[in-house]
């Protein structure tokens, strides 16, 4: 493979690589538990989050733990539903011959 293959093969797997991402962009999920809700993007970067006076509530009557416990069962459901998402969208996207990365 010669030098000219190289600089080819590198700017298929940037194009690929750029799909990917607009495919990763495309992804979100918001959970609600408990007063709570957060939203994650596809690349894990949470968008939202929100807590209601029920959700405050547990805090001030001093149930910390239950709290603390909703707060990272929300957090936990939402990334992995993202990363359910984004491994599924890249499957099929291979699965449709969409990437190759350099074969």
């Amino acid at each position: 493979m010669g030098m000219i293959d190289d600089v080819k093969q590198a700017m298929q797997m940037r194009k690929e690589a750029k799909k990917v991402q607009a495919e990763i962009d495309q992804i979100s999920y918001t959970h609600t538990n408990g007063g709570i809700t957060v939203t994650v993007k596809g690349d894990f970067t949470v968008t939202q989050f929100k807590l209601t006076e029920d959700a405050l509530a547990e805090v001030k009557a001093g149930k910390t733990d239950r709290f603390e416990t909703m707060l990272k069962n929300v957090f936990n459901v939402a990334i992995g539903n993202v990363k359910q998402q984004t491994q599924q969208a890249m499957q099929q996207m291979m699965k449709d011959g969409n990437l190759t990365f350099g074969r």
